[in-house]
């Protein structure tokens, strides 16, 4: 068996084999283990893990609401790869929308900032998807210059 992760994110879906095509042969992750005859699949790559569901509404599934479509609005999955190229050629084959081009962005975190190429791209029930590149650190500019105060 796999190490499991401590934070596991299981994701209603409408199409679990629509969905397992996204999240396999074009994300990149792998299946650990499935129960197809309850439309459920446990996936990995590199120790990020997703759980998908099949939606069923009538079989008290734990839903607090009603699913509209896009379902996770007001969230992302931030999944760090080795590498984006590849996945987005894997997109861009199958001509797959992306909700945010590929860009090198920077973030601070306190001291330092942190520097990773990142796209986003919906998934096919909508959740949002950030896939991330690390670009290493360096050091932050001070947080007046940053929020533009003059000295």
């Amino acid at each position: 068996m796999f190490a499991r992760s401590k934070l596991v994110p299981e994701l209603m879906v409408t199409d679990i084999k629509k969905s397992l095509h996204f999240w396999t042969s074009l994300i990149g992750f792998k299946i650990a283990y499935e129960r197809p005859e309850a439309g459920f699949a446990y996936l990995d790559n590199n120790g990020v893990q997703i759980m998908l569901e099949q939606y069923a509404p009538d079989e008290g599934q734990w839903m607090t609401g009603a699913l509209e479509a896009p379902f996770g609005r007001g969230i992302n999955f931030q999944i760090t790869v080795d590498f984006v190229e590849p996945i987005l050629k894997r997109l861009e084959d199958v001509e797959w929308p992306l909700f945010r081009p590929c860009a090198d962005v920077w973030y601070r975190a306190d001291t330092v900032e942190v520097g990773q190429r990142e796209f986003l791209v919906q998934d096919p029930d909508g959740y949002l998807v950030r896939l991330v590149e690390s670009l290493g650190e360096r050091v932050c500019l001070s947080v007046d210059r940053i929020a533009g105060k003059s000295d």
